[in-house]
């Protein structure tokens, strides 16, 4: 597809991409960051196909392509070299950190469910099944990072998924709006209800009922989660996961900020880059 080689081509994408995400990988050694690139260029490319599709049903078609190439990517005795230069770029990063499969799989299969949302309107009734979408587009996310990060002790899987989740409540709290102008809405149907918020007015912008208290509900909720994973860390661990701890306390700046203005339906809430930077060089510094 290039002539580019496998780990700059993720390199590249992991650098154009803006996201706080791959802050925390500069403070890694070589082969960790060029690990932790090739798996954040695997959730852009997946990503993007969902986010920019304009034909569900083609957007379909080529996550099914990334489903055949996670097989070539995994076959045992190879059949067909992978052909992508993200999952060329992640042949020996699964060999090394041991990735399991069935979490890149799952990555599409939450892809999957947005596609489902934008073709048929799909909502979530319940926390419950919004868990299981956060846990497929970000819990599998943090499983990985935390194999690649190194562990010693198996509770900080449990950590790590749990911070999945909490980041992804806080991308949910923090794009209301900007989610809702593509026609999809997260915040579970239930919870909307409770506090008389209707669907129509988040997708018009101009949210009724009582939307301060649901999104202070959402924002407890979301620190809460951000407490249990930290509790779930084991101490012997912590330096090792370092970088995920840079994602939580920059995320969780976000999430200040976004209440503390207000939760705006119509902006979205972005830190300075000297902020993120004094946060990720604080905590790399602390969390040893």
């Amino acid at each position: 597809m290039t002539d580019t080689l496998p780990t700059d081509y993720c390199a590249e994408k992991a650098a154009h991409s803006g996201s706080s995400f791959t802050l925390a990988f500069r403070f890694l050694p070589r082969p960790q960051r060029e690990a932790m690139n090739a798996l954040y260029a695997y959730c852009r490319e997946v990503d993007d196909i969902v986010d920019e599709a304009i034909h569900p049903p083609l957007a379909r078609m080529k996550l099914d392509w990334w489903r055949s190439e996670i097989e070539r990517l995994y076959a045992d005795p190879p059949k067909e070299a992978p052909q992508h230069p993200v999952t060329q770029a992640l042949q020996p990063v699964v060999r090394r950190y041991g990735l399991p499969k069935e979490d890149f799989e799952a990555l599409l299969d939450g892809m999957a469910m947005d596609l489902d949302m934008d073709e048929t309107g799909q909502r979530y009734s319940e926390m419950r099944e919004l868990g299981l979408y956060c846990h497929r587009v970000a819990g599998v996310v943090g499983l990985l990072s935390a194999r690649i990060f190194g562990f010693r002790d198996l509770h900080t899987l449990k950590y790590a998924a749990r911070l999945g989740l909490a980041l992804q409540l806080t991308n949910i709290l923090r794009d209301v709006g900007e989610d809702a102008r593509r026609g999809r809405i997260y915040l579970p149907q239930e919870e909307l209800a409770r506090f008389g918020v209707s669907e129509a007015s988040l997708l018009a912008g101009r949210p009724d009922g009582d939307y301060a208290g649901l999104m202070q509900f959402q924002y407890h909720r979301a620190e809460q989660t951000y407490a249990e994973a930290l509790a779930l860390l084991p101490a012997v661990d912590r330096r090792a996961q370092r970088p995920g701890l840079i994602m939580a306390g920059i995320y969780r700046a976000v999430l200040d900020e976004t209440r503390r203005a207000g939760f705006p339906i119509n902006a979205r809430i972005h830190l300075p880059a000297w902020r993120k930077l004094w946060i990720a060089g604080r905590i790399w510094v602390l969390a040893r």
